[in-house]
Order: structure tokens, then C-alpha cells, then sequence
């Protein structure tokens, strides 16, 4: 398997070539040449995390050094579970995905791709320095990923007041090979300074750079997982897809959602879940794809106004038609997270964070068939 840019002006990479690069040359992310098709009966007997893995991730490691590495790197990375909860009823539930270290779900891609990186040979003998931009939860679980891990360090850009309290925290004590600084600005102005520097050439002679964002295949592949043991535990169960509302900042996490629906795994529609930063919806509205610069909310870890991963969606989708046809997308501003949270608290329902609200409230307003799950 080879990797091209989604700008098209960058050489084939080997995956791992593109995991240590980060970002392409020409600044567009990486994406498979062509895209392996999977069977459900490739997933027989495998019901955890790692065994699925495995089978799903082993073609687009094909004729690379790591696939050979590839069931020790998922085992590493994917010890702890994702549990699909009931919600409402038979057909609502609710993916679980905050049970690793960081009790961020960013866990479980910076986990598989510090691994991967780990097994890379490197000859010159320099660290390599993983840049980080995060908006609340990416930093800390890239953090616990990599610390004290030989040979490499990591330096994450954070909004200053622009994370949680808690989150601060986080990102600041862990020491040693990670080092935290807060920048005056947005989500947006760190990850335009990470993207400035792994696109110098002239930097990366001097430090050899790589990025932990979800623009990176290792973070962007591993999160098709838990999108794969939830979908094949219900499909198994019903014989039917099941749908998802996904809560959505740079669209890391829903890209891998459609890229794995894309190879065959039984996922249906797809809802984008925003907070005020409505550049999205005002797209899968029918309006142009205007990025703008973002805006602080109470789902500050989606405080994002240039979706890095909408390149990812664009090149599933090359027609804007079949793109919107693939995707709903609506927004939460403050006052709906708030209501959400109040409302499930009312109804002795679990404890929302306003991530999580943004999706509740989407699911209430969209069209969807009831009997669906």
C-alpha cells in the first residue's frame, strides 16, 4: 500500500514514510492510493479492540517493514475497552470512549501511532519532535502516548485560556521528554504553526519533525476501531448498519467513521456534531466551504473553524453532491449543550460532558427513522 497527498503534488509514500513525516511535502494529508475492500467474515472470532485491529489495518500496512509488527503494536495500544451502552431504548446507545489514560478518545490513535513510531529504525541517532496542536483533549492523551518514550519528545501548542482548567493541568505535568507552551490565539493559529513548520524544509534538516494531529495517518487509521467493533457487534446482533452522531472539531474522528464505512464496514449515515463553530453545517447546508477563524464554546476540544480533515471527506467524496449526500450536519451552540446536560441529568441519565451534548442535541434534531439504531 502507498500513501499520496490529498493536494496531489507530493511523491508515493510508504506508510512508514508517512507516519514519520507527519504531513506531506506539498502540506495535504496523506491518503491511501486506492482502498482495500473488507468483508464482514474477515472479522470472524475477533470481538476485541486488538483482534479487530489486526485484520482491519492489515492492508493499508502491506509491504511495509511494520506489518509484521502490526498485531504487538495493537496490542499495545488498544488494552482497554469501548463500551456500547444503551441509551434510549433498543436503538440508542452510547460509544464510550474515554477509558484510556487520558480519558480522552484521542487515546486510542496516539497510543497505536507512538507505537508505530517506536518500531521505526532511525540512524542518525536525533529525537524525533512530535508537534502537537491541540484544542483540549488531543495534547494530554499525545502526552501520556509518548512520555518518557527513548528518542522522542513532544511539543504541544495549546490557546492560552482557551482549555479547561483541568485540561491545563494535563498538558502541563508530565515533564521529562513533553513540554507544554500556551499561545496567544485559536486552536486554529497552533495548528497553522504546526502545519508552517513540517512543511520548512529547512527546519526539518535541522530537527526531524513529525506531527501527532489527527492529520497524522497513525492517529487518523487506528480510529476506525472502535467505529468497527461497535458496527460489527450490532450488525451481528440485528443484521443491520448502525448510525452515528459523531461530536466533531478538525474531523479526524468522523473521517475515519467514513473511511471505514467506505471499506465495507456495515456503518450507516453518518451526522457531523458541532458547537457554534458552524462552518460544517453551513456546508452540508448547501453553502460553500468557507473556513473562518473559530470561536470559544463550552465544547472547547471542538473549538475549531478549519477542519484540517475535510481534505480526509473530500477525497472519499470528490463530488460536493455525493459529499452531502453522505453526511448531516448540525450545530449546538451554548445554550442547546447546556440544555442537553440539564435534561439528561433530569431523566437520571448519565452525566453529559458538553462534547457528548452536542451530539444528544443533534440526534433530537434530526430526521431518523426510530426504528433505526
Amino acid at each position: 500500500m502507498k500513501y499520496a497527498s490529498t493536494r496531489g503534488h507530493s511523491p508515493l509514500a510508504s506508510i512508514g514514510s508517512a507516519l514519520a513525516a507527519g504531513l506531506a511535502p506539498d502540506g495535504g494529508l496523506y491518503v491511501p492510493q486506492s482502498l482495500p475492500r473488507l468483508a464482514i467474515s474477515n472479522f470472524d472470532g475477533a470481538t476485541t479492540l486488538a483482534e479487530i485491529a489486526v485484520p482491519l489495518l492489515t492492508p493499508f500496512f502491506e509491504d511495509d517493514a511494520l506489518l509484521g509488527e502490526l498485531p504487538s503494536i495493537c496490542n499495545e495500544a488498544f488494552n482497554f475497552e469501548t463500551p456500547l451502552l444503551a441509551l434510549d431504548g433498543p436503538h440508542v446507545f452510547l460509544l464510550e470512549l474515554f477509558h484510556g489514560p487520558s480519558a480522552a478518545f484521542k487515546d486510542v490513535g496516539a497510543r497505536f501511532l507512538a507505537a508505530c513510531l517506536q518500531r521505526l529504525p532511525r540512524t542518525d541517532g536525533r529525537p524525533l519532535t512530535l508537534l502537537v496542536a491541540t484544542s483540549g483533549d488531543t495534547g494530554a492523551a499525545v502526552a501520556a502516548a509518548f512520555h518518557q518514550r527513548p528518542g522522542m519528545r513532544v511539543v504541544i501548542l495549546y490557546p492560552d485560556g482557551r482549555v479547561s482548567p483541568r485540561q491545563a493541568h494535563q498538558l502541563g505535568c508530565f515533564g521529562d521528554n513533553i513540554q507544554a507552551l500556551a499561545v496567544q490565539g485559536s486552536f486554529d493559529d497552533c495548528q497553522a504553526l504546526v502545519k508552517q513548520a513540517l512543511s520548512d524544509t529547512q527546519l526539518q534538516a535541522r530537527v526531524p519533525l513529525s506531527s501527532a494531529n489527527s492529520i497524522s495517518l497513525g492517529r487518523w487509521l487506528p480510529q476506525m476501531v472502535y467505529y468497527a467493533q461497535s458496527s460489527l457487534a450490532q450488525f451481528r446482533t440485528t443484521g443491520n448498519a448502525l448510525n452515528f452522531v459523531i461530536p466533531t472539531g478538525n474531523l479526524g474522528n468522523a473521517a475515519a467513521a467514513a473511511l471505514a464505512r467506505s471499506i465495507g464496514l456495515p456503518i450507516g449515515h453518518i451526522v457531523l456534531a458541532t458547537n457554534g463553530n458552524d462552518v460544517l453545517p453551513k456546508f452540508f447546508a448547501g453553502a460553500d466551504y468557507r473556513p473562518e477563524s473559530s470561536r470559544p464554546t463550552l465544547a472547547n476540544a471542538m473549538d475549531v473553524g478549519a477542519p484540517s480533515n475535510f481534505e480526509r471527506l473530500c477525497w472519499l467524496y470528490p463530488d460536493p453532491a455525493a459529499l452531502r449526500e453522505a453526511f448531516t450536519s448540525a450545530a449546538a451552540p451554548d445554550d442547546q449543550i447546556r440544555a442537553a446536560i440539564i435534561q439528561r441529568a433530569t431523566d437520571s441519565g448519565p452525566v453529559l460532558c458538553p462534547h457528548t451534548a452536542t451530539a444528544v442535541h443533534a440526534l433530537g434534531s434530526c430526521d431518523r427513522d426510530p426504528g433505526e439504531a
